[in-house]
C-alpha cells in the first residue's frame, strides 16, 4: 500500500468519438455514451471516496480535439480538493440534494456539462474518423506532471491512466502513440486500458480497477496468452517475416518504396549495372614466307 502522504493521481481518458457511438445507436446497442459516461463516474468518484489524498482528472478524446471535462474550467482542482470550500461553483453546480458528498455532485455536474458542450460543437466529416488519442494521452502526462510540481515537500505522486477505447487504432498516430507510451514508461507512469469493441493491437487490457501497489496483494486471472507476431500496418495480420520502415519500425508485410505511415521514400539500392568492355580488334598475324 502507499504511504498515508502519498497523492494518487487517476487520468482517465474516455473515447468519444462521434461516429463510432453513432454506430452503436445504429446497431441498436444498449451501452451508449451515455452509459458509458456514467459508468466513468462511478469509477471517478469511488477513487475520490476512497482518500481525501486521492485525486482525479477525465479527459475527453474527440476526433477533432481533446478536452478536460474534469477539472474543467469553471474551478481549480488543487484548492477544491484539499480543502473541501465549494466557494465559487456553488452558484454554477446543483451541489448536493439527495445527501451526495458535495465534491462528487459537483465533479458529476461539471461533467455532465462539459461532455454536452462538447459533443454539441461537434462537426461529423467524413474524413474525421480518427480518436485524437495519442494527443490526449500526452495531454495526460503534462497534467500529471503539471500536479507532481505542484506537491508539498514530501509528498509522491502515485499516477496512472486509463484508457477507455472504442474506436479502431489509428495507423497514422503510430509515432506519436509510441512516444507517449516511451514518455510514461520513462516516467514509471502505468497506462491501463479498457478496449470496448475489437482488440487493440497498440493497448492490452487488463484488471485496471485496483492501484498498482494492491495489485500485488490480490489473486488475480492468469493473463491471457499474447501471441508476440508483429501485426503489418497494411492489413492488420500477424506475420513473421516483414519489411520494417528505418525511420518509424512500421512494419508491411509486402515492400513498398514509400512508407504509407511517415510518408518517406527510400532509397532502392539496384544491382551494380557491369560495364561492358569494348573489345579491343585483334591484331591478324601474318606469316611472310621467303624464297
Amino acid at each position: 500500500m502507499a504511504d498515508d502522504g502519498d497523492v494518487s493521481l487517476l487520468v482517465i481518458v474516455v473515447d468519444v468519438n462521434p461516429i463510432w457511438w453513432g454506430q452503436q445507436i445504429l446497431k441498436e446497442s444498449q451501452f451508449t455514451l451515455s452509459k458509458c459516461m456514467d459508468a466513468v463516474m462511478v469509477m471517478g468518484n469511488s477513487h475520490l471516496a476512497m482518500s481525501r489524498k486521492h485525486r482525479l482528472a477525465i479527459i475527453a478524446s474527440h476526433s477533432q480535439e481533446s478536452r478536460f471535462l474534469y477539472p474543467g474550467k469553471q474551478w481549480k482542482m488543487g484548492n477544491f480538493a484539499e480543502s473541501g470550500d465549494i466557494g465559487s461553483t456553488e452558484s454554477n453546480c446543483s451541489g448536493s440534494k439527495d445527501g451526495k458528498y458535495e465534491l462528487l455532485a459537483i465533479g458529476n455536474d461539471i461533467i455532465t456539462e462539459e461532455i454536452k458542450d462538447l459533443m454539441s460543437k461537434t462537426e461529423v466529416r467524413a474524413q474525421l474518423t480518427e480518436t485524437l488519442l495519442a494527443g490526449s494521452l500526452a495531454k495526460a502526462l503534462c497534467y500529471i506532471h503539471k500536479v507532481n510540481k505542484e506537491l508539498e515537500v514530501g509528498q509522491e505522486l502515485n499516477s496512472r491512466i486509463l484508457v477507455i477505447k472504442a474506436a479502431e487504432d489509428s495507423a497514422s498516430q503510430y509515432m506519436n502513440f509510441m512516444n507517449v507510451i516511451f514518455a510514461a514508461q520513462k516516467q514509471n507512469i502505468l497506462i491501463d486500458a479498457c478496449v470496448l469493441d475489437s482488440e487493440s493491437g497498440l493497448l492490452q487490457q487488463w484488471v485496471f480497477l485496483p492501484d498498482p501497489e494492491q495489485r500485488s496483494q490480490l489473486v488475480l486471472p492468469p493473463p491471457v496468452h499474447v501471441d508476440y507476431r508483429a501485426a503489418c500496418f497494411c492489413h492488420r495480420n500477424l506475420i513473421e517475416i516483414g519489411y520494417v520502415c528505418s525511420v518509424c519500425l512500421s512494419i508491411f508485410c509486402n515492400f513498398s518504396p514509400i512508407c504509407t505511415t511517415c510518408e518517406t521514400a527510400f532509397r532502392i539500392a539496384l544491382p551494380p549495372v557491369l560495364k561492358t568492355k569494348k573489345k579491343k580488334p585483334k591484331l591478324s598475324t601474318h606469316n611472310y614466307l621467303t624464297s
